[in-house]
């Protein structure tokens, strides 16, 4: 019986990597929403764009959490600490302008690798998250268990 509540345990902490991960990317795709609004319709927009990320900023360190708990592969936990990492950059990026100027154009270009990761990470642990479900309800795994 416990292993049944651990079993529901990582698959739950699966599930939840994947939706934090689908989370993240749209937040993303928001927070650059953001910014077109401030750029293309009116400044006061920033200000949006400034505090949503203080939505979002920790959905990496959960990711991280329920891939600990979910057992995931290494990459899963690397890869949110590489979102976690690229937060930092944006930020980093964002308020040393006085001191560097040349980091605020990084900033946009740090989005777009954002973005292109979490598309990976999201990618990869919804493929993960169908092979497993598929591999508990084959009728050679059951067979298996069976044995």
């Amino acid at each position: 019986m416990g292993n049944s509540k651990e079993t529901n345990r990582i698959r739950l902490a699966r599930i939840g990597f994947v939706l934090f991960a689908i989370i993240f990317t749209l937040c993303i795709v928001t927070q650059v929403f953001f910014a077109g609004l401030a750029i293309f319709v009116d400044p006061v927009n920033w200000s949006k764009h400034t505090i949503f990320v203080h939505i979002f900023e920790l959905v990496p360190i959960l990711m991280l959490v329920t891939a600990f708990v979910g057992q995931l592969p290494l990459w899963a936990k690397w890869q949110s600490v590489a979102l976690l990492g690229l937060i930092f950059m944006m930020y980093f990026t964002a308020n040393v302008t006085t001191v560097l100027p040349w980091a605020a154009a990084a900033h946009p270009v740090i989005a777009i690798i954002m973005f292109w990761a979490s598309l990976k990470v999201t990618g990869r642990a919804v493929s993960l998250l169908k092979k497993r479900n598929k591999q508990e309800i084959s009728p050679s795994h059951l067979e298996d268990q069976s044995i």
